[in-house]
């Protein structure tokens, strides 16, 4: 089996460590990174890559789990950086990496005017130096041989993607920011599917690999308890979000209570890490995923939550 031996470059957003990571490895032929962070990490990113001793030049492939900007922001600029890099992201997130206007926009509604300073510049990129995968694939990257897996469930557009016996996980994967928290899912709007999230890792926990890579954060083995875990917790806030909706709280009632009950178990897990967490893991964006997702759900049956 290859072993293509991943180093992490920690992007110390909003100045916390341990919260984004990109990871980096010598395909033969060039880097690959898996993600790049948003365009406000640019120059945590190249310290980073400095650090191994690479320079913008050096990066030749670009695996994007998925087009949220804390994971492909910095795409972009990135690719006017590395002149023979080529990008590789999911084919319904393809031209939102080509033109993100749309997605900006959208983002912008969220974050309003703290939306520079968290995520930066978001650029259009060259349509020809983008590959559009659909999942399934296997990818030839120097010496390397990547497999896309499509993983959907806390994005429609989401791959993650396997190199030797390295599993770069996205964000379905969940979050898991020390060895000692217990894995937990990111719900964010708009497209959180729960059971194509169970399926996703269901087909994930049976991969014969050695590790797995969290952008948000770190490297963990491959067992159980990690999948379980993630499973469990995506299950108990899905239906705390359920029973609250249907007792006709609106979700904006919701952020504080939310937030205070999901920091509250990540401290208890591990002391000061409720901090951090919050910047990987924002609960108020939770807690809109999955209002949305159970209005969705409502709509397609008819029924109430």
């Amino acid at each position: 089996m290859q072993n293509f031996e991943p180093q992490t470059i920690d992007l110390n957003f909003q100045a916390t460590p341990g919260v984004i990571a990109v990871y980096a490895w010598d395909t033969g032929d060039g880097l690959a990174l898996v993600d790049t962070g948003p365009g406000s990490t640019l120059e945590a990113l190249e310290a980073g890559l400095g650090q191994l001793g690479a320079v913008w030049a050096d990066v030749r492939h670009i695996l994007l789990t998925h087009i949220h900007f804390d994971h492909a922001g910095a795409a972009g600029q990135l690719l006017e950086l590395s002149p023979h890099a080529r990008l590789y992201v999911h084919e319904r997130g393809a031209r939102h990496m080509v033109d993100p206007e749309r997605l900006y926009a959208s983002a912008a509604q969220i974050y309003g005017d703290q939306m520079e300073a968290l995520w930066g510049e978001m650029r259009p990129l060259d349509a020809d130096r983008l590959t559009a995968l659909a999942g399934g694939e296997t990818l030839r990257l120097g010496r390397a041989e990547v497999r896309a897996l499509y993983t959907p469930g806390h994005a429609v557009h989401h791959l993650a993607y396997v190199a030797g016996d390295e599993l770069y996980t996205g964000d379905v994967g969940g979050i898991r920011l020390d060895p000692r928290q217990p894995t937990r899912p990111p719900t964010p709007p708009p497209d959180i599917d729960l059971a194509a999230w169970q399926a996703s890792a269901a087909l994930l926990r049976e991969l014969d690999v050695r590790r797995l890579h969290l952008a948000h954060f770190g490297t963990y083995a491959q067992d159980a308890e990690h999948w379980d875990a993630l499973l469990a917790h995506l299950a108990e806030e899905a239906e705390w979000m359920r029973e609250r909706l249907a007792q006709g709280k609106d979700p904006a009632e919701l952020y504080e209570p939310f937030t205070e009950w999901v920091l509250e178990q990540v401290e208890s897990s591990v002391p000061g890490l409720a901090a951090a967490y919050r910047f990987a893991s924002p609960p108020a964006m939770n807690v809109m995923g999955l209002a949305r997702y159970w209005a969705k759900q409502q709509a397609r049956t008819g029924e109430t939550t």
